[in-house]
């Protein structure tokens, strides 16, 4: 029955529903989206939001490969897509030219649903955001996105709850974008920002401390540190240095507020972390570090599970859209994972996911022919009376 919903086929989409409620509990007081001039809505944002959140659970590789999906599968076209279906002309523009206030509402809502419902790890360190970035590869069309001659990038700016290992903040830059300005907009004053040697630069460490907000991060070995109190250290430990410091050569890059070093080695590998914690042991500080590790994790569940950097948009507004809808999808699949199994993501319960909604198709098609063989023949039979 094209572009005709089948009541009975949305009432059974039970997995899909279930998945999806959080978000539209999270729908209720988002910006209402308006069209453009005179032109009615082709696509409401409800069924835009819905068909990314598709396009994402099950690996489309292209807005074709997914409008195909919309049209053509049985289950797709009642529960995904609009009443009247959409056009690739409709999508694009759905895509890359409105709808992003709306996503980026709910993607607020659903992180605040989150955590609220997933446990922290280690609520002991309080408040930990992993920071980083990842680079996108564009196509030459993408000109927003220089990177050097002859190639495309954009790059996402990610902050990270390690206690609840979901995303918690986004931001969107081209390839050259520096990532250091980008710790202020994700940090809020008493939360930590865990990074890497990227992030490196004391000016900021300075400015991250006037601003209320602490971070651990990691530095080059070969930093020049001024050591004003050392701290003892257990022999036994895998910690070697503790001590408060300046860091960076005097009169010229040198730190204007002490922080605080910790040192520890691992695998015959030593780190070295700068840090404004000065209420947790060492130990804390080098276990904090190694959560940082969490936010790689995810980079690299996110690409290749949900096939998030399979371009659908050209322009910065439509990336924008496509990346806080595989945002979105991790926090459903968060929550459901959660809820069902207790448990965090992973491909394994993804996998049974998918299953469960084509097996529901399956019951829904296996009793809608035998209502129909049924039907045919009570029919017949009240023929052969007649």
């Amino acid at each position: 029955m094209p572009y005709s919903l089948d009541p009975f086929r949305k009432k059974h989409a039970t997995s899909f529903k279930q998945l999806f409620q959080p978000a539209q509990e999270a729908l209720a007081g988002a910006p209402p989206l308006e069209a453009r001039g005179n032109r009615p809505l082709k696509m409401e944002f409800e069924d835009h939001l819905k068909a990314l959140v598709y396009f994402h659970l099950e690996e489309h590789t292209s807005a074709q490969h997914l409008l195909q999906v919309l049209k053509e599968d049985d289950f797709a076209r009642d529960n995904i897509a609009p009443d009247d279906g959409i056009k690739k002309s409709s999508f694009s523009e759905a895509t890359n030219s409105r709808g992003l206030e709306q996503f980026a509402y709910v993607f607020a809502n659903l992180q605040k649903q989150a955590s609220n419902i997933l446990p922290q790890n280690h609520p002991e360190l309080g408040d930990l955001v992993g920071i980083d970035g990842s680079l996108i590869d564009a196509v030459l069309l993408m000109c927003w996105a220089d990177y050097r001659k002859g190639a495309k990038k954009a790059k996402a700016h990610l902050g990270f709850d390690l206690n609840r290992s979901i995303p918690r903040k986004i931001f969107l830059s081209d390839g050259k974008g520096a990532e250091r300005p980008f710790v202020s907009q994700i940090l809020s004053p008493g939360q930590t920002g865990v990074m890497d040697r990227g992030y490196q630069y004391h000016k900021c460490f300075d400015h991250w401390q006037e601003e209320e907000k602490l971070f651990v991060c990691r530095i080059k070995a070969g930093t020049k540190k001024t050591c004003i109190k050392s701290h003892k250290v257990d022999s036994d430990s895998i910690v070697f240095y503790d001590a408060i410091v300046l860091l960076g050569t005097p009169g010229n890059n040198q730190t204007k507020k002490q922080l605080r070093l910790v040192g520890y080695e691992i695998d015959g590998v030593r780190y070295w972390i700068a840090t404004n914690h000065y209420d947790l042991s060492a130990e804390q500080i080098a276990l904090i570090y190694k959560l940082r590790w969490e936010i790689e994790k995810f980079f690299a569940w996110w690409k290749r599970h949900l096939k998030v950097y399979h371009l659908i948009a050209r322009s910065k507004h439509g990336l924008m859209v496509q990346i806080l809808a595989g945002l979105i999808t991790y926090l459903l699949l968060a929550i459901y994972c959660h809820q069902n199994y207790n448990e965090k993501v992973s491909i394994k319960r993804v996998r049974e996911l998918r299953i469960k909604i084509q097996n529901e198709l399956r019951d829904i098609d296996s009793n809608a022919v035998d209502l129909k063989n049924f039907k045919e023949q009570n029919l017949l039979h009240s023929y052969a009376k007649t």
